[in-house]
């Protein structure tokens, strides 16, 4: 199923990013994951509990502390387009402008490196 119309999509999504790589962009009007150039979209998630379960598949491994963006659909300009038929995945086929991104909260992991919990929001020098 392929849905084009963000005017549709639910109003919030969530994306998942190392915090070094946010802050790499910080000082830029779009945030543009690693993957944009290669997969051509960004992902996101739709729900706390499959943004946690996305990051215990993919990123469980990786030491690096993670955030969850927070992204208002209806402010982005690329188009969001779901390919699964549940709309739980919507991809944003282009940059992310940084005006989209609601809250940015800091994931919390265990010891082991289970993503567990989305954190409180992150303090206003992260946005």
């Amino acid at each position: 199923m392929t849905d084009r119309n963000p005017k549709q999509a639910r109003a919030v999504t969530l994306h998942l990013v190392p915090e070094d790589v946010w802050f790499a962009q910080k000082g830029e009007s779009h945030y543009q994951p690693d993957g944009l150039a290669s997969e051509g979209f960004i992902h996101c998630t739709h729900g706390h509990d499959v943004v946690m379960e996305v990051g215990n598949r993919y990123y469980r491994d990786d030491p690096k502390p993670y955030l969850v963006l927070e992204v208002d659909l209806a402010r982005v300009a690329a188009p969001v387009v779901y390919d699964d038929d549940e709309r739980r995945f919507p991809h944003i086929y282009g940059p992310l402008e940084r005006h989209a991104v609601r809250r940015i909260h800091r994931v919390e992991r265990a010891a082991d490196g289970t993503f567990i919990a989305i954190g409180e929001p992150a303090p206003d020098h992260l946005s």
